[in-house]
C-alpha cells in the first residue's frame, strides 16, 4: 500500500466514529416546542467569563429562573482567547486549540477545562444543577489553524485547503470562512461538532451566519449536518440578524433559532425597530423554529459598569413584546446582582405562558403611536391581547372585541397585575404612560 493509501485509509478509520453516528438521532425541531428561555453571558461578560464566574451565574439561575422555564445556560463568545479584555476583539492573539485545528476552553480561563478535558466538567456541572449548557462558535476556521495549515481530523486534508480567505467576517477576526466547496470541509465541521458533543453541549449559538444569509447558506447547511452526525442533539441558533425574509423556509429547516436584527441593546429606538421585524416574522414561526429578538438587557449589564437603562415601563414593553410575538427569552444581565424587580419581571408565569404557550400570534394594528398584537391561548378560548403606547405622552389605547373574534363582551385579567378588571363590552381600552404596555387575557 503506497504512503498515501496507507494515510488515506488510517484517515477514513479515524474518521469512523464520527461517520458511524451520522443519522439524525431525532428531528432538530422536537427540541425547541417552545420558544427557548435562558441566561448568556455576553450583556454582562462581553468576551471576558471565567468558570467561576459561569458557575456562580449558573447557580442563581437554577435557584431562581429554572423554576420559571429558564433552562439555557449559554457562554458566549471568545472563551478559547487567554486574554480576552472586553466587548472589543484583539487582533492576531493566541487562541487555545487543539492540533486539529478545534478551539478549546481557555484554561487560565476554565480551569477545569485542561488536560484535554474541554467544556465537560462545566457542562456537567450545568447539567447537575438541571440546566442545558451551551456555547457560542464563530463560522468558519480559524486563521491560526488555516495559516499553520493543522490536519483536519481522520482525512488527508487540511485547514489551510478549506479556508475562505475573502468571506470572512468584518467586525471579528479569528476566524477564515470555509470554502464548502473544497474536500475535507464538511469534516473539518463534522470534527468540531463531534468534539463539542463529547463535551455534552446541548445548545450552540453560530456567530457571522445570519447575515449575509444567502451566501452562508452552504456553511448552515454544513453546521446542520455536522450536528445530525455527531449523535448528539443540539440546538442551534444563528446570529447576528438581521436574517432576511426571503430565507424563512429554508432557515426553518436548518436553525431553531435565528436573528431578527443585529445587537438588541438597552436604548428606546432599538426597542421600537423591533415591533416591525417581529410583526413581519410573526407568520413564519412554528414550533422547534423561533425568530430571535435577541437577549434581554436587564439588571447588572457590560462588566459591571451600569445598570439596564431602560425606564420600568421600557422594560415591562420588552417583555410584552417578547411574549406576545414568542421571540426566545434569554436574560442577558449578571445573575449574581439580580434584583428583585427584575427578578419579578422576568419570573411572571402568567405573562410567560403567552410566550410558552399562545398560538396564532400577529399585529393587530398599528396606528400612530398605538399598537396592538394579539394571540391565542392554547388551552382554552381565552384571546391574549397586548397593548402598546410607543409615543411621548400618555394615550388611550384599545382594541374592539370583534377584532380578537369575541362578539359582544369578555372578562378581563391584567397578567402584569393578576388582577381582574372590569368586563368589557365592545371594547377594551386602557391609559398607557409614555413608552408603556399592557398584556391581558380575555374571555
Amino acid at each position: 500500500m503506497s504512503g498515501l493509501s496507507r494515510r488515506h485509509a488510517l484517515g477514513l478509520l479515524a474518521a469512523a466514529p464520527i461517520a458511524a453516528q451520522a443519522r439524525p438521532q431525532r428531528n432538530f425541531r422536537d427540541l425547541a416546542p417552545r420558544p427557548p428561555m435562558g441566561w448568556n453571558s455576553w450583556d454582562s461578560f462581553a468576551a471576558t467569563i471565567t468558570e467561576e464566574q459561569a458557575r456562580a451565574n449558573a447557580v442563581v439561575m437554577a435557584d431562581k429562573l429554572l423554576p420559571h422555564g429558564y433552562d439555557v445556560f449559554t457562554v458566549d463568545i471568545q472563551w478559547y482567547e487567554p486574554g480576552a479584555v472586553g466587548f472589543e476583539y484583539r487582533v492576531g492573539v493566541e487562541l487555545a486549540m487543539d492540533g486539529n485545528g478545534r478551539l478549546l476552553p481557555a484554561p487560565n480561563r476554565f480551569p477545569s477545562a485542561a488536560g484535554g478535558k474541554g467544556f465537560k466538567p462545566l457542562a456537567d456541572y450545568a447539567h447537575s444543577l438541571g440546566l442545558k449548557f451551551g456555547i457560542h462558535l464563530m463560522r468558519g476556521v480559524p486563521r491560526l489553524a488555516a495559516d499553520r495549515n493543522l490536519p483536519i481530523l481522520g482525512t488527508r486534508y487540511r485547514c489551510g485547503d478549506i479556508a475562505d480567505r475573502v468571506n470572512i467576517c468584518p467586525w471579528n477576526s479569528d476566524n477564515y470562512g470555509v470554502d464548502m466547496s473544497k474536500p475535507g470541509a464538511q469534516a473539518y465541521y463534522d470534527s468540531v461538532f463531534a468534539l463539542i458533543a463529547s463535551w455534552g453541549v446541548d445548545f450552540v449559538k453560530v456567530d457571522d451566519i445570519a447575515r449575509p444569509y444567502h451566501r452562508n447558506q452552504p456553511e448552515i447547511e454544513a453546521v446542520r449536518r455536522a450536528i445530525d452526525r455527531s449523535g448528539r442533539p443540539m440546538m442551534l441558533s444563528i446570529s447576528p440578524g438581521e436574517t432576511p425574509l426571503s430565507a424563512a423556509a429554508h432557515v426553518a429547516g436548518h436553525a431553531n433559532l435565528w436573528r431578527v436584527s443585529d445587537d438588541f441593546w438597552d436604548e428606546w429606538p432599538l426597542l421600537l425597530s423591533q415591533f416591525k421585524r417581529l410583526a413581519d416574522w410573526a407568520p413564519h414561526l412554528r414550533p422547534g423554529a423561533w425568530p430571535d429578538a435577541d437577549m434581554l438587557p436587564l439588571g447588572l449589564l457590560a462588566l459591571g459598569k451600569r445598570r439596564t437603562r431602560f425606564t420600568p415601563d421600557e422594560q415591562r414593553t420588552m417583555m410584552t413584546l417578547w411574549a406576545i410575538a414568542r421571540s426566545p427569552l434569554i436574560m442577558g444581565g449578571d445573575l449574581r446582582a439580580l434584583d428583585a424587580d427584575t427578578l419579578a419581571l422576568l419570573t411572571n408565569d402568567a405573562v410567560l405562558a403567552v410566550n410558552q404557550h399562545g398560538t396564532a400570534q400577529r399585529q393587530l394594528f398599528r396606528i400612530g403611536n398605538q399598537l396592538a398584537w394579539t394571540s391565542r391561548a392554547s388551552r382554552s378560548t381565552a384571546r391574549y391581547l397586548a397593548l402598546f403606547n410607543i409615543g411621548e405622552t400618555a394615550e388611550e389605547v384599545g382594541a374592539d372585541l370583534a377584532s380578537l373574534s369575541i362578539a359582544r363582551s369578555a372578562r378581563v385579567r391584567d397578567l402584569w397585575t393578576g388582577s381582574d378588571l372590569a368586563d368589557a363590552r365592545t371594547r377594551f381600552a386602557v391609559t398607557l404612560p409614555p413608552h408603556g404596555s399592557g398584556l391581558y387575557r380575555l374571555v
